[in-house]
């Protein structure tokens, strides 16, 4: 198989059973993009092995420091198979290029539910939302991310800048991601800044979002696009 180079990942394409989502801290805008060079080429060196992910993405965290790697798989299994079989090596190459590389976290996640506003729109940055609950239970997963579709379909001033937001729920039961596409993060900063408890507006179906039981925890990042690596 042959190597596919965008910027922009496909968060729609079909047959994707798992996400995995991992965060490094490189330490500077430098080695931000040195990273994301090191990356591109060490996978372009090599054939796109059949138990790979479907599609690999890296984005640079506006903090200047960090990178975001969101890789699409068929089935966890083969992101099991890929870790025994090529991924050491890869890392020993980037590490190499790019020495004192922090990997601080790997989640993995199934899809769940994605909405989108226009497909060709083309996004400039990307924003994660992170919620954690009290406990393992994969039904509360869903209903949060059913409450949000609720309030996203009732809310009556939307911000312009949002593109789609693709759900996912932790393997794990404990976590929810969604991966936001919009169009620069500026949009981002000014939804925010909005009337109301985060990007929506003050309604009572946002008002159940953020006050939904049993969520400990959470964050939320912006990014910018690296690269997206993908078999053609």
């Amino acid at each position: 198989m042959t190597l596919h180079i965008d910027t922009v990942p496909d968060l729609d394409r079909p047959g994707i059973g798992a996400v995995l989502a991992s965060t490094w801290d490189v330490g500077t805008p430098e080695r931000q993009d040195a990273a994301v060079a090191a990356i591109t080429r060490t996978w372009e060196s090599r054939p796109w092995p059949a138990d790979g992910p479907v599609a690999y993405s890296v984005f640079k965290g506006t903090d200047g420091a960090s990178l975001l790697h969101l890789s699409q798989w068929r089935d966890i299994s083969d992101y099991d198979a890929f870790v025994e079989r090529h991924r050491t090596e890869r890392n020993t190459e980037i590490d190499e290029a790019v020495p004192g590389i922090r990997r601080l976290v790997l989640d993995k996640y199934t899809p769940y539910r994605a909405g989108s506003r226009d497909p060709e729109r083309v996004p400039g940055a990307f924003v994660t939302v992170e919620v954690e609950f009290d406990g393992p239970d994969p039904a509360r997963q869903r209903e949060w991310i059913d409450t949000v579709f609720t309030a996203l379909g009732s809310d009556p001033a939307p911000h312009p800048g949002g593109i789609s937001g693709h759900f996912h729920t932790s393997l794990d039961g404990t976590k929810v991601l969604n991966f936001a596409q919009w169009n620069s993060v500026q949009d981002h900063i000014d939804a925010l800044a909005a009337p109301g408890d985060g990007v929506g507006s003050p309604s009572p179906e946002w008002a159940r979002v953020h006050g939904f039981p049993g969520v400990v925890g959470g964050g939320v990042r912006r990014w910018l696009p690296g690269v997206s690596l993908g078999a053609a």
